[in-house]
């Protein structure tokens, strides 16, 4: 049966990626990032009608990934170190310096829960593109814990994989590794669509 609804964001890990001299991408295994409070990414990209004939005779569409906020409810160590580049010193404390460094780039891993079975995602070519804000407030009667928020975006790779998500028919060997390995498609199989 197909999922009629989705809910509750879950199972957020990140798996940092590299290139080798080829080109190839590869992916690090996920690691867990706890705590997910929400992600909202809107598509970027854009629309260009060409107009003749007095009506729209070409439009061109471009896809350019996404970009929105990841929130957690607190930003691990590991993901502080690995993907941010804050250095923890001698004494086990993380700092971050003004140094110009380039982006890492990792897959996302989510899934939100369906009334039937849980729709898994990844998408392959992310950033962070604004350090976290920092902000709290004092406890009243009530503890109201603080957020995290990451600033993601998710662009295209060069050969263009974005995202992948499970769906009705993804296999049981693919569904159930989804968090072990990032999943990615054979270039064959993405070719012919």
């Amino acid at each position: 049966m197909s999922n009629k609804i989705k809910y509750n964001l879950k199972n957020v890990h990140a798996a940092i990626s590299s290139r080798g001299a080829n080109g190839a991408y590869t992916y690090a295994t996920p690691v867990a990032i706890p705590g997910a409070v929400s992600l909202s990414l809107d598509a970027q990209g854009e629309t260009s009608p060409f107009y003749a004939d007095g009506q729209v005779y070409f439009r061109s569409v471009s896809n350019n990934g996404y970009s929105g906020d990841l929130e957690i409810a607190m930003i691990p160590d590991w993901f502080r170190e690995d993907i941010l580049k804050e250095t923890k010193d001698s004494n086990g404390v993380l700092v971050e310096k003004n140094t110009d460094v380039e982006p890492v780039y990792f897959a996302l891993l989510f899934e939100f829960d369906g009334d039937e079975k849980a729709i898994r995602h990844v998408l392959y070519n992310c950033t962070v593109s604004a350090r976290p804000t920092l902000e709290s407030q004092t406890k009243e009667e009530t503890i109201e814990p603080g957020t995290e928020t990451l600033s993601i975006n998710a662009d295209a790779r060069d050969d263009g994989l974005i995202k992948a998500r499970t769906g009705d028919d993804t296999t049981s060997a693919t569904y159930n590794a989804w968090y072990t390995t990032v999943y990615v498609p054979a270039a064959s199989q993405v070719a012919n669509g």
